[in-house]
């Protein structure tokens, strides 16, 4: 056996499909090897550009999806915040229903969303459900939720917190408490 090591894979699939009179022959490990490197490479960079296609693992790719929706993008924002704002635009479009505002919302908050109307207050009420505390996308959640509803409607938002019961149940001493550091906002956010 020759002393040289292939460690790309595609060099080592090319080697495997040649016959196995050229195993050991270093050359031909060598160019495998090289040639295997490359294609490594052009896999790598192929996968890439195909992922922007896809709005969870798109990265630099979200500037084109916000672009074509129509988006201001916000580079500094963080990736999994603009992916919602991209998906909400995308689910924002129909007849405006408690189903399409539970949907939008919940795109955004990545959790379970109750949705009521009190139509002789003219208000819609979103309940976040399994997120404790105030999103931190809120800003993005009510500005998605306005562009789609009829403008005579009013937005409530309605958040749930750690209750002193649900405290309880964790059996949390002050003193754990302060030796993890929490933040009041963190510590509203315990599940």
């Amino acid at each position: 056996m020759s002393n040289f090591d292939i460690v790309s894979q595609s060099g080592e699939r090319m080697l495997n499909a040649l016959p196995s009179l050229y195993e050991d022959v270093y050359e031909m490990r060598v160019l495998m090897e090289t040639d295997g490197q490359e294609m490594d490479l052009m896999t790598s960079k192929i996968k890439e550009v195909l992922d922007q296609s896809t709005i969870d693992l798109a990265t630099w790719g979200l500037d084109y999806w916000e672009c074509f929706l129509g988006i201001k993008t916000e580079s500094g924002k963080p990736l999994d915040q603009r992916r919602s704002v991209i998906k909400s635009k995308i689910r924002g479009t129909g007849t405006v229903t408690l189903s399409l505002l539970k949907r939008v919302a919940e795109a955004y908050d990545n959790g379970q969303v109750d949705v009521t109307e009190e139509s002789s207050n003219y208000k819609v009420i979103i309940k976040f459900v399994s997120t404790h505390g105030v999103p931190a996308n809120l800003a993005d959640i009510e500005k998605a939720l306005l562009d789609i509803m009829p403008a005579h409607l009013v937005i409530e938002f309605v958040f749930s917190y750690l209750s002193w019961g649900a405290f309880d149940t964790h059996r949390f001493t002050w003193g754990s408490l302060s030796a993890m550091n929490y933040t009041w906002d963190q510590l509203e956010r315990l599940a």
